[in-house]
């Protein structure tokens, strides 16, 4: 059953992917990059912290909401730093050679970049072998990056 369960959510995140924007940065139906989430509150506070459009920037064709002043400052001194891997895409999908949406929950910062998931299901066969996916996904990124 659980077999099951992991293949239809991935094919549900393959089928998703399909109909991905053509943006570089993951741009929820709810507006705002990353569902709305502050990109460096993960960093400094280790969880996944809903942004407030009054701690606005547009950065990479998107726009970015933060919990702070402070972090909105922080972002715009080094938003590479900061912004999420493959557009906040998923991390496992774009090893997959496609463009998934994400939860905010499903996160890892590993080696100092965020990344993010499908799903917490998706995110537990990523780590399963995350140095070869990220190895294989950034080597995809830049070819599709700007594709639907």
């Amino acid at each position: 059953m659980k077999k099951v369960i992991v293949s239809m959510g991935f094919l549900l995140c393959v089928s998703l992917g399909v109909l991905a924007q053509k943006s570089a940065v993951f741009i929820a139906p709810e507006g705002g990059a990353i569902h709305g989430y502050d990109p460096v509150a993960y960093f400094k506070e280790s969880k996944a912290v809903k942004g407030d459009k009054k701690f606005s920037y547009t950065w990479n064709s998107a726009d970015w909401y933060f919990a702070s002043q402070q972090n909105l400052d922080t972002f715009k001194a080094s938003p590479e730093k900061y912004a999420p891997q493959y557009g906040g895409y998923c991390a496992y999908g774009m090893a997959d050679g496609h463009k998934a949406p994400t939860e905010p929950e499903a996160w890892l910062i590993a080696d100092g970049k965020l990344y993010f998931n499908y799903n917490k299901t998706v995110q537990a066969m990523w780590k399963n072998k995350q140095a070869a996916y990220i190895q294989t996904a950034d080597k995809i990124w830049p070819i599709i990056k700007d594709k639907e």
